[in-house]
C-alpha cells in the first residue's frame, strides 16, 4: 500500500482481500514482519510497544488491553487513548461490550474477541468453540453484541470453518481468524509459534516455520563457552594482554607522583 493501512483501508478491502496478521513480541520480529510484507500486527502494551511501533512504522498495529486492567468504561477510555498515544492503531479488548462501546463512541478502534477467548477460558476450557448449534448461536450473538458496540475488528479463534465463514459474511467488522481455516478476513498466528520460540503447547492450528528455540539454545551454549573462557583467562592471567591496555611513559608518571604529593 505504500503507507500504514487505516481502519478505513482495511474495511474497504473486506471481502476483496485476505490479510496476513502476526502477533509479535519484539521490535526485531516487527521489522521482519513488515519486511515480509505483513502489514497487520498485534502486540502487548508492555515496554516493547513503542519500539515495535518504531520498528514497523508502516504496519497497522493493535495492542492488547490487559484483561482486568480497567474496572469501568471510563477507565477503558482513558487506557484506550493511552495505548493509542503510545503508537497503537487499535485496542484489543476482551472486556464486556459496554467497555468496547465506551471506547468506540470516542473514536477508538477496538478489536473484540469471540470463540476461544483465553481470558475467559475458565467458562469453556481450551477447546474448539461452536461445534454445536446452540454454542454456535452463542458465538454469533457475541459477534453481534461486539458489532453493535461499535468494534471495528473481531478476533475469531478456534471455531468451525463454516461458522467462521458465516460470521465473516454477516458482519461489517474485519474478522481476524486464528484456527478458522481460510474463512476470515485475516490469517492470524503468533510469531512465537511461527518462529518456534514457544517452548510450551503448540495448538493444532499453529505451524512452526523455524526452530528458534534450538537456535537460542545453541547461542546460549556459545555464551556460556565464551564467558567461561573469559573467566578462565582472567584467573590464569592470560587476559588482559599488552594490547588490551595502555600505560603512561616514565616522565609523565614521575610528574604525576610529584603532583599527587600536593593533593
Amino acid at each position: 500500500m505504500g503507507r500504514r493501512p487505516s481502519v478505513y483501508d482495511l474495511q474497504s478491502q473486506k471481502g476483496l482481500r485476505k490479510w496476513v496478521q502476526l502477533h509479535v513480541d519484539t521490535p526485531a520480529e516487527a521489522a521482519a514482519a513488515l519486511a515480509a510484507s505483513i502489514a497487520i500486527l498485534s502486540c502487548e502494551p508492555d515496554r516493547n510497544l513503542e519500539p515495535i511501533r518504531a520498528a514497523a512504522p508502516g504496519a497497522f498495529l493493535s495492542a492488547g488491553m490487559p484483561h482486568g486492567a480497567v474496572s469501568s468504561p471510563q477507565e477503558a477510555i482513558r487506557l484506550g487513548f493511552e495505548i493509542l498515544r503510545r503508537g497503537a492503531d487499535a485496542v484489543y479488548c476482551s472486556h464486556s461490550p459496554s467497555f468496547i462501546e465506551a471506547m468506540a463512541r470516542e473514536g477508538i478502534p477496538v478489536t473484540g474477541h469471540v470463540g476461544l477467548v483465553p481470558n475467559r477460558a475458565t467458562w469453556t476450557n481450551f477447546r474448539a468453540i461452536g461445534k454445536t448449534a446452540d454454542e454456535a448461536a452463542r458465538v454469533m450473538r457475541a459477534v453481534k453484541d461486539i458489532e453493535n458496540a461499535g468494534a471495528a475488528f473481531v478476533e475469531v479463534e478456534v471455531v468451525p470453518v463454516r461458522l467462521a465463514d458465516f460470521i465473516t459474511r454477516n458482519t461489517p467488522m474485519i474478522t481476524m481468524g486464528m484456527g478458522c481455516g481460510t474463512a476470515c478476513d485475516t490469517q492470524y498466528l503468533f510469531s512465537s509459534d511461527v518462529l518456534g520460540t514457544n517452548t510450551g503447547h503448540y495448538p493444532r492450528h499453529a505451524k512452526k516455520y523455524a526452530d528458534f528455540a534450538a537456535l537460542e539454545a545453541e547461542l546460549q551454549d556459545k555464551r556460556v563457552t565464551a564467558f567461561r573462557a573469559f573467566a578462565g583467562e582472567v584467573e590464569t592471567g592470560a587476559y588482559p594482554e599488552a594490547g588490551h591496555q595502555l600505560d603512561m611513559d616514565d616522565a609523565a608518571f614521575e610528574r604525576f607522583l610529584t603532583l599527587s604529593n600536593k593533593l
